[in-house]
């Protein structure tokens, strides 16, 4: 009875024996966060491991970060890669999708993204702009010329039918087309310079709150081609920014820097909780580890 109980004592105590120092072990990782101090001498062992070297570890883990798993060629395998280029052009089908069926006026349909203030002054600056546009065209066209021409060389033509017959007439309405085509043109030009950005902006009004006022849907409707396309410049805009845009902006941040700052900056409390969620399967299989490790060499040793 004496040896079974030695034969399982010596087991147990082992695996007892592991499990606890594997347990201390890792609590001492962490723990204490702060050195201790016994009439005035710093105790061993404290603080714990990762407090103690807290700026070590996050130079090492914001290099390692940087040179490994934030460059340039990880980043570009990941973000063009087939997959990644699936997954937008699947977002951007889903989104058009939706919206071909979403009854909402745009003008509502923007006002997720800005608010009324916002839309009310871009549409009337766009207005505004596009008018501006239109008119400065209208006065260098010479418009006002080729439509008095047009109109005068109407009137001549009805003019030489009712006409017809009467001696000279033709010279007579050749001597008062020149005058009055000049004289109309003024007139036109005249209109066009006083009045037609006003007009212009009015109009524009109406066509842009009309186009507000349409439903989503309806202004998808019969653009399968056109959206078609915009799918490609997406995707096309999106290699572009990647491939051009990228080494520059990550040539702008120290990422090594930015994750050193951050675990500098972490509470060492923070840190241990944040460790011990992400690797708690881990670290608890390393303390059972022990018991087992433990256990075994308690066993041989019970037996010799």
């Amino acid at each position: 009875m004496n040896i079974e109980l030695s034969f399982l004592l010596g087991p147990l105590s082992g695996g007892v024996i592991g499990y606890f120092t594997n347990w201390l072990a890792i609590k001492m990782m962490f723990r204490p966060h702060k050195a201790k101090h016994l009439f005035g001498i710093k105790l061993p062992f404290t603080p714990g491991l990762i407090p103690k070297e807290k700026g070590r570890l996050a130079e090492a883990i914001g290099t390692s970060i940087s040179e490994n798993l934030m460059n340039r060629e990880v980043l570009e395998k990941n973000l063009l890669s087939e997959d990644m280029l699936t997954k937008i052009a699947d977002a951007y089908d889903g989104f058009i999708a939706k919206q071909r069926v979403n009854s909402e006026t745009l003008r509502a349909f923007l006002g997720h993204v800005f608010s009324e203030e916002d839309l009310n002054k871009m549409q009337s600056d766009a207005g505004g702009e596009l008018a501006s546009q239109i008119y400065s065209h209208l006065a260098d066209s010479n418009l006002g010329t080729m439509l008095a021409h047009a109109a005068v060389e109407h009137a001549i033509s009805k003019m030489e039918s009712g006409l017809l017959g009467i001696f000279g007439a033709d010279q007579l309405l050749s001597l008062l087309s020149d005058p009055a085509e000049r004289l109309l043109s003024k007139q036109i030009n005249q209109i066009i310079s006083n009045n037609s950005e006003e007009i212009l902006i009015g109009l524009i009004g109406q066509e842009s709150d009309k186009l507000l006022d349409t439903p989503v849907y309806e202004l998808l409707r019969g653009h399968d081609e056109q959206l078609a396309q915009l799918r490609g410049i997406l995707l096309d805009g999106y290699r572009q920014v990647i491939s051009v845009h990228l080494p520059k902006i990550l040539s702008t941040i120290d990422i090594s820097r930015i994750v050193r700052d951050r675990i500098n900056e972490m509470d060492i409390a923070e840190a241990e909780k944040i460790i011990l969620f992400v690797m708690n399967k881990e670290l608890s299989a390393i303390v059972w580890l022990g018991a087992l490790l433990g256990c075994i060499i308690g066993m041989v040793n019970s037996l010799f």
